[in-house]
């Protein structure tokens, strides 16, 4: 009680777009108050509970607030076990107290009572959560297995897929065979992966790490999900791209020679630890490729994330993400396309100019064309990421783009700020917006 779960959950649900259920609300609507209830004897409104709680778990996806005993009950808690990722949102007996003193809960009426009930219900609440978590992104990063600190958990065997150059700077985290794959795009080759095939060891009781970049992640994801039909895997980024985006909802894969990332699948890592001492030795291009993603998300999420401090920025990022990708894990015309913010031109842009053009530059470029076609202010990317046009053949690149449209011309644009739209734009709109962005 008092805890914030109906706050929490509601917050929740709105962020992946699933349905929410206070379930002592509901209770309440169908047979009345719960003091009323719990004067009947708190066993019937036990029964009840564990009724409701049955019927909605057989539902629609949904975010639900239990009430603060629910899992007392043995049967709700195996239910939960078999149906739920379940999360205790944790705090203090005095916010507690503080909350739902006054009230008429049938089970706060005394300090001394609430405090006594506070201590003997913790063990239970920690047997019974998949995760602790204090708040809305808490939940979203935790339903992604998203830590930010913290050390790998992994069981069983492990090997490494580490870049290059990232263990020439930082300690592996692991103490696990390392297999080495190049920086950057040059990862995510065929010839890599059927290297880590021929290479990887671990059997299907074993999980693959990777340190790295977004390339890296890529890849060893990919060789992961292929490799004796799929293993777990964790991944652990090592630049501001991977922590709050690339290495984040599952996508893995490599490119190929038609394009990028055309072969890959779909394969959740088990754990994402982002360990922020990795960007200390990151570029400065490094650092602002991963800002354009932050912008991104800012601007889908209606914040201005590029202004928090370090920490509690990627922590934002990383939790916006989390949540879309919840809404649509497998990217099945769902609410992931609004991850595509900006990335039709910055695609086109990057293929244009025969990959010279690194993809954080694409992409400032990329969401400064998009803001302009949805008439809203470009404060934002022009201030933070500075981008100025770049050379490319703007035939070449308008192809290019044409084929990731599939010659339909629809775009992700904002019709304000936390406002994502996917909409039709005429062709030349969209081609004077992929001028402008090429040098003259």
């Amino acid at each position: 009680m008092g805890a914030g779960k109906s706050t929490v959950g509601a917050r929740v649900a709105e962020l992946t777009a699933r349905r929410f259920v206070d379930l002592d609300r509901l209770i309440e609507k169908r047979h009345g108050s719960i003091p009323e209830l719990f004067e009947r004897g708190e066993a019937e409104f036990r029964r009840i509970e564990e009724e409701t709680l049955a019927e909605v778990l057989a539902g629609s996806e949904s975010v639900i607030a239990l009430g603060g005993g629910a899992v007392l009950s043995p049967l709700n808690r195996e239910r939960l076990e078999l149906r739920a990722f379940t999360v205790y949102i944790d705090v203090g007996v005095e916010t507690a107290w503080g909350r739902v003193r006054g009230s008429d809960r049938p089970l706060a009426r005394r300090e001394e009572d609430f405090r006594k009930l506070y201590e003997s219900r913790q063990a239970v609440y920690v047997e019974a959560a998949d995760a602790v978590a204090r708040d809305g992104e808490g939940v979203l990063l935790a339903a992604l297995g998203i830590r930010v600190g913290g050390e790998v958990d992994a069981s069983g065997p492990v090997e490494i897929v580490a870049d290059e150059r990232v263990v020439e700077l930082h300690p592996p985290p692991l103490d696990a065979t390392i297999l080495l794959v190049p920086a950057g795009e040059a990862a995510k080759s065929l010839s890599v992966a059927q290297r880590l095939w021929s290479s990887l060891t671990v059997g299907r009781e074993g999980t693959i790490v990777a340190f790295g970049g977004g390339s890296t992640t890529d890849v060893a994801g990919f060789a992961a999900a292929t490799y004796l039909r799929g293993v777990r895997w964790a991944a652990v980024p090592t630049t501001l791209t991977g922590m709050v985006d690339a290495a984040i909802g599952g996508k893995t894969g490599i490119n190929t020679v038609d394009g990028k990332n055309l072969a890959g699948a779909f394969h959740f890592p088990d754990a994402v630890v982002i360990d922020r001492a990795t960007l200390r030795t990151l570029p400065d291009r490094e650092w602002r490729a991963g800002m354009a993603e932050v912008v991104k998300t800012g601007l889908l999420a209606g914040r201005d994330m590029w202004s928090l401090p370090e920490e509690e920025m990627i922590r934002a990022c990383a939790a916006y993400k989390a949540g879309i990708v919840l809404s649509d894990p497998y990217e099945n015309e769902g609410r992931r396309v609004f991850l595509n913010l900006g990335h039709t031109f910055a695609h086109a842009l990057e293929a244009g100019s025969g990959y010279r053009v690194s993809h954080g530059e694409a992409v400032a470029l990329g969401l400064l064309a998009a803001l302009r076609l949805s008439g809203q202010p470009t404060d934002a990317v022009e201030e933070i990421l500075r981008p100025e046009p770049v050379d490319a053949d703007l035939e070449a690149a308008w192809e290019a783009l044409k084929r990731d449209k599939k010659g339909e011309g629809v775009f992700v644009l904002l019709e304000a700020s936390g406002k994502p739209v996917v909409t039709n734009v005429r062709d030349d709109e969209a081609r004077a917006a992929l001028a402008a962005l090429v040098r003259q």
